[in-house]
């Protein structure tokens, strides 16, 4: 058991969410007043099924990487919104969300745990940025390289191709990061992969001589979440369970 103040604290002193201008607030977003946290429950997107999800397993506390309040959204506790904190606060559960600091955790952020289940070495934040870059020593054939990533995420990506036919350089951003292409473009590499796909990607691959992988938003999100989960739970003796409410987007 820890005190809800204590878990923030230590995410807070992990992620370092002053460091970043997000769209959204880091930490404790909803509180619930139940003060003391056994269970804890993690998901991607705190939405209404993910918040009935961990109702049923007695959370005290639920941990998200997408979150509310984000900029520009209308601020009225309303419809969807309403209804998924109104939910919240009759379970008793206190909702913490990291975005752009859970992307960038060299440890546990989305990134460096996506680089890893893919096999990727060297992996390393290419400047100050959220795109990484590492490398395939031995080198993978495109169609190699999507199967790999169907293994890893449970499904088939989107394959823009782009560039020649080996990867050996890699560069990734989780989410809906398929506008930093360039970036990955001037990095060198071989191929970047992203959550989601637009317009212009199919383009911009093809110009800039680089095969683009979408692997999903929700899909390449999962891991930083779970992590940081285990984590909390390793360190303060809670339970904790992730909770994959499906997405294909």
């Amino acid at each position: 058991m820890v005190e809800l103040a204590d878990l923030v604290r230590y995410c807070d002193e992990r992620l370092r969410p002053e460091a970043f201008d997000d769209y959204c607030p880091n930490g404790l977003q909803v509180d619930a007043g139940t003060g003391d946290v056994r269970v804890l429950v993690s998901g991607v997107t705190a939405s209404l099924a993910l918040i009935e999800a961990a109702a049923e397993r007695g959370a005290d506390a639920l941990l998200v990487h997408h979150g509310y309040f984000w900029k520009g959204e209308p601020a009225p506790l309303v419809g969807p919104k309403g209804r998924r904190v109104r939910r919240l606060i009759e379970s008793g559960i206190s909702l913490v969300a990291y975005h752009l600091p859970l992307d960038a955790h060299p440890e546990v952020g989305n990134n460096r745990q996506l680089g890893v289940r893919l096999g990727v070495e060297q992996a390393l934040p290419a400047g100050e940025g959220l795109v990484w870059r590492g490398e395939f020593p031995a080198g993978l054939g495109p169609r190699e390289f999507g199967n790999r990533i169907d293994e890893v995420l449970g499904r088939a990506p989107l394959h823009i191709a782009g560039g020649g036919p080996e990867i050996r350089t890699l560069a990734w951003c989780t989410g809906g990061a398929q506008g930093l292409i360039a970036e990955a473009a001037a990095l060198g590499c071989d191929a970047f992969l992203s959550g989601e796909v637009s317009e212009p990607t199919f383009h911009a691959a093809h110009e800039l001589g680089l095969h683009y992988f979408g692997a999903g938003h929700h899909a390449t999100e999962r891991f930083g979440v779970q992590a940081l989960g285990a984590e909390i739970a390793a360190h303060f003796g809670v339970e904790h369970c992730f909770v994959d409410v499906l997405n294909p987007v």
